[in-house]
């Protein structure tokens, strides 16, 4: 997307951040953004913004780590994470998730020919594990479903109809997709 921060790109009027918040507000008690860069950027947002605590910026589980962390020092016992270029993510996300049985539990998809496909940035997280995630992300671990799975992952699944509610926007063609989503379901 030119190297920009995508999260302020423009979809129908307003940011993909200002969709994802409007969207994850209501299903959650307050919420934080995680950027690395720019910070100042996001500052109009009113948001605590938290850059990761870990130095070289190893990927979505450092943002996760930094969320538990800052969860953890509000006195809460989970986190709900989502991605900032995925505008159209269910509203019932959260509430799903928190009934769901599972110490971390994952969104998801059902692909008629690829069966279950995870969405690993849209998680509910304990915050007690956040020692252990550190540890992990200090060895090497990048991969949000191969630490989720030593700690056992519960799946809220939905189905892509009439698009997958997880469509996120990584390229300009992917741009053009969201604005024809956003005109044609009145998203």
């Amino acid at each position: 997307m030119g190297g920009g921060q995508k999260a302020l790109l423009e979809l129908a009027g307003e940011t993909l951040l200002d969709r994802v918040l409007r969207r994850l507000s209501p299903q959650v008690e307050c919420v934080a953004i995680n950027a690395n860069r720019e910070l100042e950027r996001y500052a109009g947002f009113g948001l605590p913004v938290l850059s990761d605590t870990l130095d070289d910026f190893p990927g979505p589980l450092a943002g996760v780590l930094t969320g538990m962390r800052w969860a953890a020092d509000q006195g809460f016992t989970h986190i709900a994470s989502v991605a900032a270029d995925t505008p159209f993510f269910p509203d019932d996300l959260v509430a799903r998730m928190v009934v769901a049985s599972g110490p971390i539990v994952l969104a998801a998809t059902r692909d008629p020919e690829r069966g279950i496909l995870r969405q690993p940035t849209f998680g509910l997280w304990p915050v007690d594990l956040a020692d252990d995630l550190e540890q992990a992300l200090s060895a090497g671990t990048r991969k949000i479903v191969a630490w989720a799975n030593l700690h056992g992952v519960a799946e809220v699944v939905y189905d892509p109809d009439p698009f997958d509610p997880f469509f996120n926007v990584n390229t300009p063609g992917d741009m053009l997709t969201a604005r024809s989503y956003a005109a044609e379901f009145g998203l």
